[in-house]
């Protein structure tokens, strides 16, 4: 403790002005993200869990045979995704499902992808600068509140609601997909896609699937119904919500 004491004030002040420096430079770094809610609001904020998928896995995802299995095109034409429409996708990742939305909805159109690591939303920024295309918006979320305007035409969900949903508190992906029904348009579309329940293929273990039973429960209490059902063999199901009048 005498050591820490005896630092003399000249060194605490260069000391904080290099912090600053590097903070500055960080901050550079980050991806065009929305402002913040104003700091001296209340807003809840759901802890992350463990299970969240790490950015070091991205290459995971970039399977070549991806577009086979996931059908990108029918989830899209099942949202009533269009050109130039405006689309959100959460749980982005690495901004595989993004691009495809980007390159859907045209110059036109616009796409939220959506994250809550900020390591994510660097990696999607980087992807979209390598293709040219500057409709991606990156949006820094929290567990339960994605931050997205209101006025969507369609959001998504893709192999990612099973990160979001907490056994423990399910009271925190209802208020997430709540906060995602006041951001879509009165005949707004929020697709969910994800694991078919057992074991195969790609994806997490089976005891780490969700049954739709559960995703369709936690959509109703938030405002939500279902409009259809469908599988999409042979390693996903898609399930359509739109508003609730």
């Amino acid at each position: 403790m005498d050591r820490v004491w005896r630092v003399g004030r000249p060194l605490v002040t260069l000391v904080a002005c290099l912090l600053t420096f590097a903070s500055l430079l960080v901050a550079g770094s980050r991806p065009d993200l929305p402002d913040l809610p104003d700091q001296n609001r209340s807003v809840p904020q759901a802890k992350p869990k463990g299970r969240l998928f790490k950015p070091q896995d991205l290459g995971l995802l970039e399977a070549p045979d991806r577009d086979q299995w996931q059908k990108p095109d029918l989830i899209m034409d099942a949202l009533g995704i269009a050109e130039g429409s405006v689309v959100a996708e959460l749980g982005a990742a690495g901004g595989w499902f993004t691009l495809r939305l980007a390159r859907r909805v045209g110059p036109n159109g616009l796409v939220y992808a959506e994250d809550i690591q900020p390591l994510m939303l660097e990696a999607i920024s980087r992807r979209m600068q390598n293709e040219n295309l500057a409709n991606v918006k990156p949006v820094l979320g929290t567990p339960n509140d994605p931050r997205l305007p209101p006025g969507l035409d369609a959001a998504l969900i893709s192999d990612a609601y099973q990160e979001m949903d907490e056994p423990s508190d399910p009271t925190i992906v209802v208020t997430l997909l709540r906060n995602v029904a006041r951001s879509l348009k009165a005949q707004g579309r929020l697709g969910i896609v994800d694991w078919t329940p057992g074991a195969g293929g790609p994806g997490p273990a089976a005891d780490q699937r969700v049954d739709p039973a559960t995703v369709i429960k936690a959509a109703e209490a938030a405002g939500l119904i279902l409009i259809s059902r469908e599988e999409l063999p042979p390693f996903v199901f898609l399930l359509v919500f739109g508003r609730a009048h």
